[in-house]
């Protein structure tokens, strides 16, 4: 398993080193971290449309430099890393899990609420998780006094593979990781997901198998089955030595078609299963794709600290 962390707002990866080594130490999996544009050493300006293209970048290097597929990633958001975690989510249909510690619904919604999303807002994750299609497990902390509970309860509700929560009793917004329950929760759910996919694994081969059986006994049923002029002989031969044998009907050579007829759909429908699955990877290459289309995005919404614009906007008040 490996992890690919986004952190929050005010951090960057040289304060989350010593967290990441003791997420892999104590989870036993890789973890992959990295600072959005304008964040720590990293060059560019901080923008929403920014952080989708740095978490892409970040994404191709774990699969084409270090080799690591797909189905053994688990994306990890923080507070306002849920954002690039959840756009990238939605295009990677085969990753093993998300998990969102914090999460916000959207940027406005931490200071307004609101019903409806608005074009100005950013990371509009309430409108994205719907279309996540792995199991998530939301994280977060009942006395967060940035990020209200509310938000992620919401999350959670709105999952559509959901893992049991974790609401902290107690916790704040950046402290999760010093109750004795974070690590374990987490360690339960990185044993559920692998297990998931070893059985998956397992009914996949068992259906392999399968096939090969029902092909096997097609090919027997024919080389069995005798042809149609021994078929009119047997029944010529028959009708003649009715007066003087009366000769039971077999029904063995009756049962026997239809038994290879049955056989013979089978594989059809397991050619049809094989068909979906070339569908399937056709929907992921379209979804790692993805990245030529943000040079047409708008990227002129940038981040800010939302302590930041709270203050802003007391002051106008």
């Amino acid at each position: 398993m490996t992890l690919l962390y986004s952190h929050g707002n005010a951090a960057d990866i040289g304060q989350m080193f010593q967290f990441f080594i003791e997420l892999s130490d104590r989870l036993r999996v890789n973890v992959m971290g990295y600072d959005y544009a304008g964040y720590g050493r990293s060059n560019g300006e901080p923008s929403e449309q920014n952080t989708y293209a740095d978490i892409e970048a970040v994404y191709k290097c774990l699969k084409e430099i270090y080799e690591v597929k797909e189905e053994d990633i688990i994306l990890y958001g923080q507070s306002i890393g849920s954002g690039p975690t959840l756009e990238l989510a939605t295009k990677l249909p085969q990753i093993r899990g998300v998990i969102l510690q914090s999460a916000i619904l959207s940027g406005l919604r931490v200071m307004y609420r609101i019903k409806y999303s608005l074009w100005l807002d950013i990371y509009k994750n309430i409108d994205k998780i719907p279309y996540v299609s792995c199991p998530v497990l939301v994280i977060h902390g009942t006395e967060d006094d940035i990020v209200d509970i509310s938000h992620g309860k919401k999350l959670w509700e709105l999952s559509k593979m959901k893992y049991e929560p974790l609401w902290v009793k107690g916790g704040n917004h950046c402290d999760l990781q010093v109750f004795p329950q974070f690590f374990t929760h987490l360690k339960k759910f990185i044993i559920s997901v692998e297990r998931q996919s070893d059985y998956s694994k397992n009914v996949e081969l068992e259906e392999s198998i399968i096939d090969l059986d029902y092909t096997l006994d097609i090919t027997n049923e024919i080389k069995c089955r005798p042809s149609i002029e021994e078929i009119e002989k047997s029944s010529r031969i028959s009708t003649e030595q009715k007066e003087i044998i009366p000769i039971r009907p077999s029904t063995d050579r009756k049962l026997k078609p239809r038994i290879s007829f049955d056989k013979r759909e089978k594989p059809r429908k397991s050619m049809d299963y094989f068909g979906k699955s070339r569908s399937s990877t056709d929907q992921s290459e379209r979804g790692r794709n993805s990245i030529d289309r943000f040079g047409d995005m708008m990227r002129s919404v940038a981040m800010c600290n939302i302590d930041c614009l709270k203050q802003t906007l007391a002051e106008e008040d």
